[in-house]
């Protein structure tokens, strides 16, 4: 980094960067990370194939699960790192251009891929109660009768420094550790599975979530320009593409409000008439941030007093806030302090990743949550049913800590490709749009998730810098529930039926 002041939200990227998938607040890790600490790297290739069956669809297939390692070399010769993967491909395929295949990452920076593994893609996933919180000890997995299995290969990859991945013993761990050495890596990881498998002619797509949908969004310029890997598509699950949407600028504040209704519809606090046409009060709220709300926050302090109490009864009628804390508060609304306010009258906080779930406080007088009830509800699930899953099924064994979520990558590297400058890659999904006119964009979304909310991804791809006319490669799909939509069965089931036919529309005829 060089030695100059940093902008406020290149600041705020460097705050945002320490946290897992794409937010605001560290999740408590166990001891994973202090005992990876002490660890050798061990750098080496190794796999293990099994095979397995199951139902998706409707439709018996069999299948091969490979979890192996892949050494990454520095000009051809010195290993730099081995990455972990776990691929599905389905049996009987003679030739593999007719399949298409998958890869897929979680964010982070600092998550393994366990969440879209375990938790919708993958032919295996952890059992959850109905309404999406972790049931009681001890988990279970289940099978995925929804998984896209059935119409694409899948490869879930571990970015150096998760899940088993390592960095050689001469090689900085933190070369990798970064904007430019993450999408290196990921990539030279594609392109030689892509290689080693004989996939270069199937149908190609990637798939991240939170900040592996940032991580997509450099990939897919990466990839066409480094190796000439076109893709045919991308889906971008629970997304964030510029982080002045998420932190440190009025346009946050704007992007968050409709995420902020969806949550307090569902706990009640609006009026009957907002709650009853969920369709209606969204199209009002997106209207009123984009109009009176976004006029007013740019006026700042030319808008009068009657103004600003008028902005504030409407603020309050959409999020359930008290009007007069609303104006205390200068019309802006920190999500933190919303998942904080609104149940305070029964002592209750509400999720980040997920604002329907909800605990105790425990300081009744806080003006922020100590924690996050919706992470404290997966991973206790998925880090036990991960780590039984890949030694008893998959058969890798390996003395290695898997890091579910790892603080060692901390503090990511944004400086070659920022420095002095917003965080922002929806140049560089422009760039490879413009350049591959075919390629289709999912964007998948959670109404009540409240670390990447569904307004800034719509913000982001409107603010895009391509051909009108490419815009309509970008759709869209929406569902009940938070950043991590597939731990609600029907939302699950919906999400995977959406992408399947995605691959299908994309895939070239094949």
């Amino acid at each position: 980094m060089t030695q100059r002041t940093l902008s406020p939200i290149v600041l705020a990227s460097f705050l945002l960067s320490f946290l897992p998938l794409a937010g605001a607040e560290k999740p408590p890790l166990g001891k994973e990370s202090d005992q990876s600490k002490k660890e050798k790297p061990r750098i080496e290739e190794k796999s293990s194939v099994t095979k397995h069956k199951g139902v998706f669809g409707g439709e018996e297939l069999n299948y091969t699960a490979t979890a192996g390692t892949y050494v990454l070399k520095k000009d051809e010769k010195e290993p730099r790192a081995s990455i972990f993967y776990v691929a599905y491909t389905r049996d009987g395929i003679k030739d593999p251009a007719t399949r298409p295949v998958v890869f897929c990452f979680n964010g982070g920076p600092g998550s393994s891929s366990v969440w879209l593994h375990l938790g919708g893609f993958g032919p295996r996933r952890v059992r959850m109660n109905a309404d999406g919180t972790q049931p009681s000890p001890s988990f279970k997995l289940g099978d995925n009768p929804d998984s896209i299995l059935r119409v694409a290969d899948l490869v879930f990859i571990d970015p150096v420094s998760t899940g088993y991945s390592r960095a050689g013993k001469k090689e900085d761990a933190k070369a990798f550790h970064g904007f430019e050495g993450d999408l290196n890596s990921v990539a030279d990881f594609i392109r030689l599975y892509t290689t080693r498998n004989e996939r270069w002619l199937s149908a190609k797509f990637l798939a991240g979530e939170s900040y592996g949908a940032f991580r997509v969004a450099g990939l897919t310029e990466v990839l066409l320009d480094k190796y000439g890997l076109y893709l045919n598509g991308v889906v971008l699950v629970s997304g964030v593409l510029r982080f002045d949407t998420l932190w440190g600028t009025d346009l946050s504040h704007i992007c968050y409000l409709p995420s902020l209704s969806e949550v307090a519809a569902f706990h009640g606090k609006l009026k009957p008439e907002l709650i009853n046409d969920p369709v209606a009060r969204r199209k009002q709220v997106e209207a009123f941030a984009r109009g009176e709300y976004a006029t007013a926050l740019l006026m700042g302090a030319r808008l009068s007093s009657a103004q600003k109490t008028s902005i504030a009864r409407q603020l309050s009628l959409f999020t359930g806030l008290d009007a007069k804390l609303i104006e205390q508060l200068n019309l802006r609304i920190p999500p933190s302090r919303f998942r904080e306010e609104l149940l305070r009258d029964s002592g209750e906080i509400l999720g980040r990743y997920d604002g329907r779930i909800k605990a105790k406080d425990a300081d009744r007088a806080g003006n922020s949550p100590e924690f996050d009830p919706s992470y404290s509800t997966v991973y206790g699930a998925f880090s036990a049913t991960l780590k039984d899953y890949l030694h008893r099924d998959l058969k890798f064994e390996s003395d290695l800590v898997y890091e579910i979520l790892s603080r060692r990558v901390q503090p990511w590297d944004y400086s070659k490709s920022f420095s002095g400058h917003p965080v922002d890659v929806t140049d560089k999904l422009a760039s490879a749009l413009s350049e591959n006119t075919d390629l289709q964009i999912l964007i998948n979304c959670g109404y009540q998730d409240l670390a990447t909310p569904y307004f800034a991804m719509e913000y982001s791809i409107d603010h895009l810098q391509v051909d009108p006319d490419l815009l309509k490669n970008f759709h869209y799909t929406f569902y009940e529930g938070g950043h991590m939509i597939y731990t609600l069965e029907k939302s699950n089931s919906a999400w995977n039926k959406d992408v399947a036919e995605f691959i299908q529309a994309n895939s070239g005829g094949k």
